[in-house]
């Protein structure tokens, strides 16, 4: 019964610290990430589009992807920060 006990909680932590551990770290760094926003950044969306943050909202963000388009996205959508807006001039664009 005790082996039985013992293998029950084993199991149990080793199920958090390979699965629900990470997944909380992963979850607390994506909020950083969402919360970090602000106009000017350049970020990349879930759907590959690349632009520049115009305008932020609770739960929205005004992406500029070329001149004068602007879209708006959810702030979820956000994957990931490519750069604030302050690069040099002589950093290369993506074209």
């Amino acid at each position: 019964m005790a082996s039985t006990l013992i293998m029950f909680a084993l199991i149990i932590g080793i199920f958090y610290f390979m699965i629900l551990r990470p997944q909380q770290k992963r979850q607390k760094e994506r909020q950083k990430l969402l919360d970090a926003l602000k106009k000017g950044d350049k970020v990349i969306t879930a759907g590959g589009m690349y632009g520049t943050i115009a305008g932020i909202d609770d739960k929205t963000v005004l992406v500029q992807v070329a001149d004068n388009v602007k879209m708006k996205f959810e702030r979820s959508s956000i994957t990931s920060i490519v750069g604030d807006g302050t690069e040099s001039k002589d950093v290369k664009k993506i074209e």
